[in-house]
C-alpha cells in the first residue's frame, strides 16, 4: 500500500509554452516551484496533495508523482531498474495496468517498445511476488505508470490524473474545432483577467472561453465536474479525504460574478452546444447567450475584455475566405469597444495583419502542434488603425 502522506518530486505537465502560467498557478496554491520546463513544472508534493493539484489546476494536463529516477543506456538496463522496484506494494494481480511514456533516446525508435519493457518489468515482479500478473492495456481505467526517458536519464512516475485534466467533463457537445479547456483557461490567465469586469466572447463556438471565464470568476474548482481520476485506483486512496477536498472547493465558490459574461455566435447550433456545455459545468445562469453576428454583440458600458478565437485556415476554412472576417474584427474592436482590451487567438499571422490594429502584446502559444499567437489590443477612443 502507498503512503499518501509521503512527499516526492511531482511533475505537472502542460502544453508547450504554458509553464509560466502553470507555475504561477501552482505557486499560489502554496507549492514551491523546483524547476520550470517548456512543457511542465516540477514541485514536491504527497499523493494527497496531488489530489488537490488535480482538483484545482486550470492549466495543467497531468500530475505525475515520481517513484524512481535512474540511469539507463539500453532497454535491458531500464527493465532491470524498473523490476527492482517494489511493485507488489502498488499493483495487485487483480488491477489493470497502463503504461504511457515520453521517450527520446538513441537506443529506442518506437515508444511502444519502451512501454512494453516497462510493462514486462512490472508484471514480472508482481507475478514473482504475488503469484499472478495483472492485466494490462491502453485503457486509462486502472493504475497508470509513466516513463520519461531522455538520453540515459529515466524517471518512473505514477500518473495521478489519467485522462488529461483538459477533459473537465462538461463538454457534452463539442461543435466545430473546439478550443481545449486548459488552453482556454491559460489564454484567459495570460490576458490578466481575474474574474472582475465584463468578459465578451463573440464567435463563442461550443462556449469554452466563456465557461472557463465563469469558472474563474466564481472561483470554481475546474476538477469538480469530473468524476474519475487515476489516483482513485491507487492502494491507500482515501475517498473521504477526496470528498472533503471537494466540499471545501464547493464552499469557496462565489454566488455571483462582478461583471457580465456574454457569449454569441451566428450559428444557432453552436450557441445551443455552448448553452448545454455551460449547464453541465454549472455556470449556464452566469452566461448570457445570444445568436447573432459578432458585430451585433452587445458591449456593456464599463471595462472588460473581448476574446476572439476565429478560424485561421488550418481546419475549417481557407485564408482567402477569412480575410474579410479579420478585417471586420479590427473594425469592430476599433468602433465599438473603446475602453476594453481586445484579444485575438490565431495560428495565422498573415490573417492577423488584416485586423489592422497595433498590438500591445503578442504571446506565443501552441494549439496542439500549431504555433499560435494571442494578440492583445488596447482600444482607445479615436484609435488610429495601424498594421499588425
Amino acid at each position: 500500500m502507498l503512503d499518501f502522506e509521503r512527499k516526492s518530486v511531482v511533475m505537472v505537465t502542460c502544453p508547450k509554452g504554458f509553464s509560466p502560467y502553470l507555475a504561477e498557478e501552482i505557486s499560489k496554491m502554496g507549492f514551491e516551484i523546483r524547476n520550470e520546463f517548456f512543457a511542465g513544472v516540477e514541485t514536491k508534493a504527497s499523493l494527497n496533495e496531488c489530489m488537490r493539484l488535480n482538483l484545482w489546476s486550470r492549466c495543467g494536463h497531468r500530475v505525475l508523482y515520481q517513484l524512481k529516477k535512474f540511469k539507463a543506456a539500453t532497454p535491458d538496463q531500464m527493465y532491470d531498474e524498473v523490476r527492482e522496484m517494489e511493485w507488489e506494494r502498488i499493483i495487485s494481480p487483480d488491477d489493470y495496468l497502463t503504461i504511457t511514456s515520453s521517450v527520446i533516446t538513441e537506443t529506442i525508435n518506437d515508444t511502444r517498445f519502451a512501454n512494453v519493457k516497462v510493462k514486462d518489468a512490472i508484471v514480472d515482479k508482481v507475478r514473482e511476488k504475488l503469484g499472478r500478473r495483472p492485466s494490462s492495456g491502453p485503457d486509462m481505467t486502472g493504475i497508470i505508470v509513466f516513463l520519461h526517458w531522455r538520453d540515459d536519464d529515466c524517471t518512473i512516475y505514477l500518473d495521478t490524473s489519467g485522462v488529461p485534466l483538459s477533459k473537465r467533463g462538461y463538454r457534452k457537445l463539442p461543435h466545430k474545432a473546439p478550443l481545449q479547456e486548459t488552453l482556454a483557461a491559460t489564454l484567459i490567465k495570460a490576458s490578466g483577467w481575474n474574474g472582475r469586469g465584463n468578459f465578451i466572447s463573440p464567435m463563442c463556438g461550443s462556449g469554452t472561453l466563456a465557461i472557463e471565464a465563469a469558472l474563474i470568476a466564481l472561483s470554481g474548482a475546474p476538477g469538480l465536474i469530473r468524476e474519475t481520476y487515476a489516483f482513485m485506483n491507487l492502494p491507500g486512496y482515501n475517498e473521504a479525504y477526496w470528498d472533503n477536498l471537494c466540499i471545501e472547493a464547493e464552499d469557496r465558490e462565489r454566488n455571483a460574478i462582478d461583471g457580465r459574461i456574454i457569449a454569441t455566435d451566428l450559428d444557432p447550433e453552436a450557441v445551443e452546444a455552448a448553452r448545454k456545455n455551460a449547464r453541465a459545468a454549472g455556470v449556464e445562469h452566469h452566461i448570457e447567450f445570444e445568436v447573432c453576428d459578432f458585430r451585433e454583440t452587445e458591449i456593456p458600458e464599463g471595462k472588460g475584455i473581448i476574446f476572439f478565437n476565429p478560424e485561421y485556415g488550418e481546419r475549417l476554412g481557407t485564408s482567402t475566405l477569412l480575410e474579410k472576417i479579420y478585417t471586420a474584427i479590427g473594425d469592430f474592436l476599433k468602433n465599438k469597444c473603446q475602453g476594453y482590451k481586445g484579444y485575438v487567438f490565431t495560428g495565422n499571422s498573415d490573417l492577423a495583419k488584416f485586423i489592422g490594429l497595433k498590438t500591445s502584446r503578442r504571446l506565443l502559444f501552441y494549439n496542439a502542434k500549431i504555433e499560435c499567437r494571442l494578440l492583445e489590443y488596447e482600444i482607445f477612443a479615436g484609435s488610429a488603425k495601424r498594421r499588425y
